[in-house]
């Protein structure tokens, strides 16, 4: 299960953020932003962006 700083990553890269916004957002680097998708991805079993989505609106629907 991603940590709680890896869901909000998660959270901004599903609504199409790209990870430069991402990283402005939340205080963190570009790099730290492409470490916590790598993670969520392997963690959630996705393999891009559009699966993301998918699994995000369906925990925020659940």
């Amino acid at each position: 299960m991603p940590t709680a700083r890896e869901w909000a990553v998660a959270s901004a890269a599903a609504t199409r953020a790209r990870n430069r916004e991402i990283a402005e957002s939340l205080g963190l680097s570009h790099r730290t932003v492409e470490n916590h998708l790598a993670a969520v991805y392997r963690k959630l079993g996705v393999s891009g962006r559009d699966e993301l989505r998918e699994v995000v609106t369906a925990a925020a629907i659940a």
